[in-house]
């Protein structure tokens, strides 16, 4: 029992520390807006070539099956090792968008060595029964990793980059010296299977989870990217307040999403997180300006990511399971692909509406996720 509490306590800060260089650049556009000269519409790419770029690298190791081929903490700290020197790269020697967009792209790809492998190596340390709480613990990492660089918003931007970069690199050598796979899942003995990603899809279980999934994604990185602005359209203060009411909050809503998928069912969980996130969705232009903004937020912040797990528990216990990672690593590939298509829909409606509603445009997605899950108990 000790070491299977080690085991996931440095997985879980691996990603912490891993993906801190994630949306490092989206906390400090404020500075690069004004030191580069660049429009609203040009810094999405900061982010969403992270995504693109994350899409890539799923694709290529899901098509490899590297996951399941190569030793995964090895995998996961290489990865982690990567997104740190891209970032770092970026903040040493980067003056403007057109060589920034590269490395973020890269520092993606090098992404999708740490998110799915940390998702395999939580559940090779996890019973079915308790798999949910594990994972939900392992996407509250995720989640704390991502708000970070938020705390070091007021930082000069470069100072920020590098502070990620050092606690990407601190999360490698973690998973190299640490990190070790568990006893739960199939070791890596598994052949080279490109057609896995696709047959998946053919069978009932893990094509509606997926389905899941999409949904959730589809609102899950468009309000990430696009809180701060939201919340400086109404007035309120970001930096703290986004690491609180998305990181803090989200880690809280991971840690509920986990109790409750092993407690009442994979299905009821995401249902309901995928319910609350969805009203959240709607109810946006009515918390928009008032003094329960914040609140609100929390609320949202902490729906919205509760339910990542349980989708990662269903997808590892209905897949093939000489292919669970190359199964995870399809799962979250096709997910980031959609982020990309939400996070650049949702300031051309803001153009358009105001950002009162722009998060209008989400609701679609926790509607659809959460019809997904109900056909699952049938």
């Amino acid at each position: 029992m000790r070491e299977v509490l080690i085991q996931r306590a440095a997985i879980a800060l691996v990603q912490v520390l891993g993906l801190a260089v994630w949306f490092s650049m989206s906390a400090v556009v404020p500075s690069l807006r004004a030191e580069w000269g660049i429009s609203a519409g040009a810094a999405v790419w900061l982010t969403a070539s992270v995504q693109l770029g994350f899409v890539t690298g799923a694709v290529g190791a899901t098509v490899l099956n590297l996951a399941d081929r190569v030793r995964p903490h090895v995998l996961l700290a290489c990865s982690a090792a990567l997104g740190a020197v891209f970032t770092l790269v970026l903040g040493l020697s980067v003056d403007g968008l057109g060589a920034a967009i590269p490395l973020r792209f890269l520092t993606g790809v090098a992404l999708a060595g740490v998110y799915p492998v940390g998702m395999k190596l939580m559940a090779s340390w996890s019973e079915p029964r308790n798999r949910g709480r594990a994972l939900g613990v392992l996407i509250g990492a995720l989640t704390l990793g991502s708000a970070l660089p938020h705390v070091f918003g007021r930082l000069p931007w470069r100072e920020v980059l590098f502070a990620a970069a050092a606690l990407a690199l601190l999360g490698a050598l973690v998973a190299l010296l640490v990190v070790r796979p568990g006893p739960f899942l199939t070791a890596t003995t598994a052949q080279l299977n490109p057609r896995y990603a696709v047959q998946m899809f053919r069978e009932r279980g893990p094509r509606l989870v997926n389905l899941g999934y999409f949904g959730h994604m589809w609102e899950l990185y468009a309000l990430w990217t696009w809180l701060p602005t939201f919340l400086l359209s109404s007035g309120e203060p970001v930096g703290v307040t986004v690491f609180l009411t998305m990181g803090v909050a989200g880690f809280a809503g991971c840690l509920v999403g986990g109790w409750a998928a092993d407690r009442f069912g994979r299905a009821p969980a995401a249902v309901g997180a995928l319910t609350v996130s969805g009203l959240c969705c709607l109810l946006s232009p009515l918390a928009w300006g008032t003094s329960l903004l914040i609140a609100f937020c929390a609320v949202w912040g902490a729906s919205v990511i509760a339910d990542s797990g349980v989708f990662s528990a269903s997808l590892s216990e209905v897949a093939d399971p000489r292919y669970v990672g190359t199964a995870l690593t399809a799962l979250t590939a096709v997910g980031f692909g959609l982020t990309v298509v939400s996070i650049q829909l949702v300031p051309l409606l803001a153009d358009v509406v105001t950002w009162r509603y722009a998060f209008l445009l989400l609701v679609p997605g926790p509607v659809v996720g959460a019809l997904a899950m109900l056909r699952t108990r049938s």
